[in-house]
């Protein structure tokens, strides 16, 4: 079994904030800090080279691989931001509509811009998905 690629770094979450290029992913990511800090209770950090995690929630599967991971993360992409931890309570079609002009991947929720999603019912899933985890 390999080695899980993404784990907690020292790199500064600020400074990856900053260096992102793009006006509006950077205002979204700052806007995201804010909201899953929040909610979490607990400090950003960064999770590899491009994720930004709050806290953290071990797993183990039936065929013994195990490893932590984020409670709640993002990452700012290129053709979206990637908003991971959310995929339970997500995944019906009136939840979606609920949100906003966005897409669910496999667990993962895509938006590309804050502003095009309901920030109150984000917030909402993100409160939802975090009790489960704790």
């Amino acid at each position: 079994m390999g080695e899980n690629k993404t784990k907690p770094t020292e790199i500064s979450v600020a400074g990856y904030i900053d260096s992102l290029s793009d006006d509006s992913k950077r205002a979204d990511a700052k806007a995201l800090v804010k909201m899953m800090q929040s909610v979490t209770g607990e400090k950003p950090k960064m999770w590899g080279s491009s994720i930004i995690g709050f806290g953290s929630v071990h797993y183990k599967y039936d065929s013994g691989r195990e490893g932590d991971t984020p409670a709640l993360a993002f990452s700012p992409r290129k053709a979206a931001t990637v908003v991971y931890g959310m995929g339970s309570v997500t995944q019906t079609a009136s939840v979606l509509a609920k949100l906003g002009k966005c897409s669910m991947g496999k667990g993962c929720l895509y938006i590309k811009k804050l502003s095009d999603i309901d920030q109150s019912v984000l917030r909402s899933l993100m409160e939802r998905a975090r009790a489960r985890k704790t």
